[in-house]
């Protein structure tokens, strides 16, 4: 992998400094606020989505919202705010009252990469909103439409190299297009990105044959899984707990760092939210994260791994979000 020039690592230095601002801002500049902090919350909490229903950030908003809500006393509003690949749904939320009433819930390329994928964006992903917690995504599958006679990424990168190939992506930049950009560049395939606006008309259209491969969640993967669809790999560094079967890319022999990432599902607030409220909606998505209900859902979407407390998201964010924007600027992709 080539190492990037001069000005896209200064670049990268600029995004790894400013992470660790952007994170604490919250506490800079909460001191208005904390007479706020104090009654929080008297009305109800706005969860926005920037996905529609029917994928893996929908489902642990509404169980996560739902059990926020039991603890609270108060309602927790989810709003599927899709587009512009997840841009619509930040953007609402980044121009929101720092009050502790809204937050948000993407991917973690919407929030880690875009900063590099987009030269112009309608908020400062630095500036405009701090982290709160992470629901992890675990090992996302990688599928294939199952009258492609392929049973590993070997064999169906050597048809894609004859077959005219369309990949599924939940959103542009995501995991599958960064995939399927480093695929092209390091197989000599031609295997073009279609975006969708979320995880559920993806993998349809892959079940229907509109599509030859696709990369997701589990959840959103098995739903698809009996008309047609058949799993040839997964991401991450171990297997799905759901696919014991289905080995890594990386035990298929593809040693690139994107492939061993696992990246998240970020709940995040605007900046300038008091470090109180942040604080307790991190801790309450662990309290939940032990209780029954959610054992249940990590279980069935296949996700071993649990979120974190404010102070370890944060530590996480500072120490991960330099690798994902170093990828994105070495694959050299640009959304506009």
């Amino acid at each position: 992998m080539t190492q990037p020039q001069e000005p896209q690592r200064r670049m990268i230095v600029k995004a790894s400094a400013v992470l660790t601002a952007g994170a604490l801002l919250g506490s800079v500049l909460a001191s208005p606020a904390l007479a706020q902090a104090s009654k929080w919350p008297a009305k109800p909490i706005k969860i926005v989505v920037a996905f529609p229903p029917g994928g893996l950030t929908d489902a642990y908003a509404r169980n996560y919202g739902e059990f926020l809500s039991s603890r609270l006393g108060v309602p927790v509003v989810i709003e599927n705010k899709p587009g512009a690949g997840a841009i619509i749904g930040i953007d609402a939320v980044a121009k929101s009252p720092a009050d502790g009433y809204t937050f948000v819930m993407s991917t973690s390329g919407t929030f880690w990469q875009n900063r590099v994928l987009y030269s112009k964006l309608p908020y400062n992903l630095d500036k405009d909103l701090t982290p709160v917690t992470v629901f992890p995504s675990g090992p996302l599958v990688v599928g294939i439409n199952d009258k492609i006679p392929a049973k590993n990424m070997a064999e169906f990168v050597a048809w894609a190299k004859k077959n005219p190939t369309s990949m599924g992506t939940y959103a542009p930049g995501s995991y599958p297009h960064m995939l399927a950009d480093q695929t092209n560049r390091q197989q000599g395939t031609s295997i073009q990105s279609v975006h969708y606006r979320g995880e559920a008309p993806m993998w349809l259209d892959l079940a229907s044959g509109q599509l030859q491969v696709a990369v997701g969640s589990y959840q959103a993967f098995n739903a698809v899984a009996t008309r047609g669809v058949r799993a040839i790999g997964v991401t991450g560094s171990y297997r799905s707990p759901k696919l014991p079967d289905v080995p890594t890319l990386t035990e298929q022999g593809n040693t690139e760092k994107l492939v061993t990432l696992e990246g998240g599902l970020p709940l995040v607030a605007p900046s300038g939210t008091p470090e109180a409220i942040l604080k307790r909606m991190a801790d309450e998505a662990v309290a939940w994260s032990n209780t029954d209900k959610a054992a249940k859902l990590r279980e069935t979407v296949a996700i071993p791994n649990k979120p974190k407390n404010l102070a370890e998201t944060r530590k996480d964010w500072e120490t991960e979000v330099p690798v994902w924007i170093k990828l994105a600027v070495d694959l050299g992709i640009k959304l506009d």
